[in-house]
């Protein structure tokens, strides 16, 4: 349990809470709490899938300008490897991942969002990747997993201006997947993920890393990737409980232990 992050788990579902008062900005102590939130969320059996959630009023509004503005060239160095860890420790969590985005989710904090899998905000959310305005560019994932994400068009447009966009327009472009009121966001978030608890674990994991991997290469080498996943999964005992349960049962009646 860290100061700022924490882990929190309900019927198969863990939240990855950012609390750090006011606005979540995102200091080095919260970015290395994340990664272990992370780990942790990853290696636990009794958690299905995970939202990533950082309160009613706010996801997360950035790094922490303060901090990151007093260091040297030779400090932002080590720590710019920091900023990717915390991000590709969400991105490698190897189960489903969605934010719940409430309010701010700008810089870091869209980077945050931008590493889960899913994206469900909140009518009043706004996005967007400001650093430019401070004479930076986004250093936790923003320039890569955004323009894969929206195209490299809208990323650039995003990234140059550093404009911030409402949900509904962050839904237009792809940004976003859902958009629900505001007291209704996070509940929404959980019902998606809770889908998840008791289903084939091995087989999610094995269907995010073929698609996550297979996006960084060229097709064939992703469809050798998909070939060896799809037949690994020959080995565990959810391929046969859910074979046999088609062929007994028809589809959708099968039950998992996740091995």
């Amino acid at each position: 349990m860290g100061e700022f992050v924490r882990l929190e788990v309900s019927d198969g579902v863990g939240t990855i809470r950012l609390d750090r008062p006011k606005m979540n900005a995102l200091d080095a102590q919260m970015q290395t709490e994340i990664v272990e939130a992370c780990a942790e969320a990853d290696r636990r059996d009794d958690i299905a899938a995970v939202v990533v959630y950082g309160g009613e009023r706010v996801f997360a509004a950035g790094a922490d300008v303060k901090e990151m503005a007093a260091m040297s060239f030779q400090e932002i160095s080590r720590h710019a490897h920091l900023l990717q860890s915390f991000t590709r420790s969400i991105a490698a969590i190897g189960k489903p991942t969605i934010s719940a985005i409430t309010g701010f989710a700008l810089g870091g904090g869209c980077e945050v969002a931008l590493a889960t899998d899913v994206r469900f905000a909140a009518d009043n959310a706004k996005l967007g990747q400001p650093e430019i305005l401070l004479g930076i560019i986004p250093g936790a994932g923003g320039t890569q997993r955004l323009s894969r994400l929206v195209g490299p068009a809208r990323a650039k447009d995003l990234i140059y201006t550093g404009r911030f966009i409402d949900a509904d327009e962050a839904l237009a472009i792809g940004l976003v997947d859902q958009v629900h009121p505001a007291d209704e966001v996070h509940a929404k978030a959980v019902e998606w993920a809770s889908q998840f608890v008791g289903g084939p674990a091995l087989a999610l994991r094995a269907a995010k890393n073929a698609i996550d991997r297979g996006l960084e290469v060229d097709l064939q080498t992703g469809l050798d990737i998909e070939r060896t996943e799809f037949a690994a999964l020959w080995a565990t005992d959810d391929q046969s409980a859910g074979m046999t349960s088609f062929v007994e049962n028809g589809p959708g009646k099968a039950t998992f232990s996740g091995r």
